[in-house]
């Protein structure tokens, strides 16, 4: 009774209980019957549990299994299952009895039973027995009342026991349904025992199917099976590191696919048997999450980049500008007024090598600009040669031959310069890269611009180089794809490049070059030119015949007020606003100003600002003169469209400042 009161799980215990009771009652066998509702056979006495005295051979045989048709056939076996269900003690002598419990017992070599039914929750449950297989005996009410008290503490335990086996049963298998990860239980010789819906959802397979079978053949990647012929081989092997253990590892589905996991396995004996419990997480949506993240992340790493290289390009640019515009203005000075040929070639020179470094400080600057795209007439052939101006040097100092074929007369596209001149620079120093490697043989880059059929017009880069593998060219076109040297590339240029010439409704496409090598082409939409050009030689701007400038650079001012008045209109110059404002205020009204944006004291903007509340008709024929545009940008656009200044970004040349002058007399003749 104490055992039983104790137990967890009254069938643990309950062979060691049985035999005790024998051995205590000097019977031979000790048996407890359970009443279960057999499929098609209806109520059935089953054997639970027994007992048998080994020493007696004749007793080892187990006890019977008494179906429901025989209780209804035989009337002893009726009336002893009512009175069982009474609560009612059956107990005699075999020769006492007859039908098929005298035939039963006699076969058995019982001599003497003694049955008390088990009550469990209101109804009977089953019976416990004793039997003396030796003597005939008359039970004595101490062995009766022994019996009843034990039937009464075996039914208590029936009733824990049933209450929480089944409360357990439902919960566990309402965890097991209900489980988000794959649960998976495998038997000691591997084949598999219990598949949950999380883990059809994740193999593919359904349970039906996969129940019973191997799970060496099913879901253990192809490339683990070696060495092994069955799952049970293998988690004494191969498999046996993982119990106790949470790992990352992968697994096969149903279609042959390898999918990452966590598994985490753990082995439980049940009934003499191993058998290991494992849960599966799918890691796909995990790792794609990571990869996600990464890239999210290398992607702000390169805005970062780009961002503090723009605002150091900003400050060199600021500075290089002002020492480069006098160098332009001073060589087209010097070229106007040289007294020989010589010297005018020579000056011609001068301006050049100036205007050409300009164009790559401006080249630089509008690649790191974080505008929107701004689109106008181009002219591709003029987008190509700014990007191999930025990509000149590193050619050059690598040896590499450039080869270039451009389009007569102007190849007109409607695009933002600033951007394409991206594109062809990024597959220019793709192509320089590429050539880094070759040892042999002339390394050569072509570039080609020319006209479509259909009106559009294109660009080509080629190089002698490697080329690309045909395994990967569906991939490079991807974001952070590269097969460049870690530190050589990031992966990105190609995409965006692909990205700029699509926002222009272009295209661009990968060839092959044969014997080996790589070509990108780019073709765009071309149009016909508008012929609203400002025309080069056009000498001034009529109506503009004096100017206010205010620069804190002297040689700058200077070099400005000397191309002015070779246009026919004189400067004042004023290194701040305070002189200039005592300028207006006397009286001597400009017909244009030209203020730098960066001075110590007063700023460009804040000039143009005062000019439109206190001189609003001046403020229409102000000129920004900067070679910062980028940290400008935010200011410039808090304006109304219709009151952003004009501006001249150094270092400027002629035709620049002609440009300005046009723009603004057409601004003041449609006013």
């Amino acid at each position: 009774m104490r055992r039983l009161r104790l137990a967890i799980d009254w069938r643990q215990d309950i062979d060691e209980i049985l035999e005790l009771l024998g051995r205590s009652f000097r019977g031979h066998r000790a048996i407890v019957f359970s009443l279960e509702d057999a499929p098609g056979e209806g109520l059935t006495q089953t054997v639970e549990a027994y007992w048998v005295d080994k020493s007696i051979a004749a007793v080892s045989a187990p006890p019977s299994i008494i179906p429901q048709a025989i209780v209804h056939m035989d009337p002893l076996m009726g009336r002893v299952a009512e009175e069982g269900r009474q609560g009612k003690m059956f107990a005699g002598l075999t020769r006492d009895i007859e039908g098929f419990l005298r035939r039963d017992f006699e076969n058995q070599h019982i001599k003497s039973f003694l049955s008390v039914p088990i009550l469990a929750n209101g109804s009977a449950w089953g019976s416990i027995a004793i039997n003396d297989c030796v003597n005939e005996r008359v039970w004595t009410d101490e062995e009766r009342a022994a019996m009843e008290i034990v039937a009464l503490a075996l039914s208590d335990a029936i009733e824990r026991s049933l209450s929480d086996y089944h409360v357990s049963e439902v919960i566990r298998a309402a965890m097991l349904q209900a489980s988000l990860d794959a649960v998976i239980v495998v038997d000691e010789s591997g084949k598999i025992v219990e598949f949950n819906p999380a883990a059809e959802k994740l193999f593919g397979w359904p349970k039906a199917e996969i129940v019973g079978r191997d799970v060496l053949e099913t879901i253990i990647p192809h490339y683990y099976r070696k060495g092994f012929s069955n799952g049970g081989e293998y988690l004494a092997g191969r498999g046996a590191p993982m119990v106790g253990r949470r790992m990352e590892t992968v697994t096969q589905n149903a279609a042959g696919e390898i999918v990452p996991i966590e598994l985490t396995a753990m082995e439980v004996k049940v009934a003499n048997r191993r058998i290991v419990i494992g849960s599966v997480r799918d890691l796909r949506d995990r790792l794609q999450a990571e990869e996600e993240i990464h890239r999210q992340r290398e992607k702000l790493h390169q805005n970062e980049k780009m961002a503090a290289m723009g605002s150091l390009l900003a400050g060199v640019s600021h500075e290089l500008n002002n020492p480069l515009a006098v160098v332009v203005a001073q060589s087209t000075l010097l070229h106007e007024f040289a007294p020989d040929a010589q010297t005018k070639v020579r000056a011609e020179k001068v301006r050049a090598a100036a205007e050409r470094c300009g164009r790559i400080v401006k080249s630089f600057l509008s690649m790191v600009r974080l505008h929107p795209s701004a689109q106008a007439e181009t002219d591709l052939n003029q987008v190509v040669r700014a990007a191999l101006e930025l990509t000149a040097y590193g050619a050059r100092s690598n040896g590499i031959l450039i080869d270039s074929d451009f389009a007569e007369g102007p190849l007109l596209v409607m695009a933002d310069a600033d951007h394409l001149t991206q594109v062809a620079a990024n597959f220019l120093i793709n192509s320089q890269h590429a050539l880094a490697g070759v040892q042999h043989g002339q390394r050569s880059i072509r570039v080609r611009t020319y006209r479509a059929a259909g009106g559009s017009a294109g660009f080509s880069v080629e190089d002698n180089g490697p080329g690309v593998p045909e395994a990967i060219r569906d991939r490079i076109f991807e974001s952070y794809f590269t097969t460049k040297p870690v530190g050589v590339g990031t992966g990105i240029g190609l995409s965006i490049s692909k990205s700029i010439v699509e926002r222009h409704e272009g295209r661009v496409r990968f060839e092959e070059v044969k014997p080996h090598g790589a070509r990108f082409v780019v073709e765009l939409p071309g149009i016909v030119s508008s012929g609203l050009h400002v025309a080069e030689g056009a000498a001034g701007s009529p109506g503009l015949r004096r100017a206010l400038i205010i620069d804190d650079e002297p040689d700058v001012a200077a070099s400005l007020s000397d191309i002015l008045d070779l246009m026919g209109i004189r400067s004042d110059v004023a290194s701040n606003w305070l002189a200039a404002s005592e300028m207006l205020k006397a009286g001597r009204q400009p017909d244009i100003v030209f203020s730098d944006l960066r001075m110590p004291t007063v700023s460009g903007m804040s000039i143009y600002r005062q000019l439109l509340d206190e001189w609003p008709l001046l403020a229409r024929r102000f000129v920004l003169v900067t070679g910062d545009l980028v940290g400008a940008k935010a200011e410039i656009e808090a304006l109304p469209v219709s009151e952003r200044p004009f501006m001249l970004e150094k270092p400027f040349s002629t035709l620049d400042i002609r440009g300005v002058l046009a723009a603004i007399s057409d601004g003041a003749a449609s006013h």
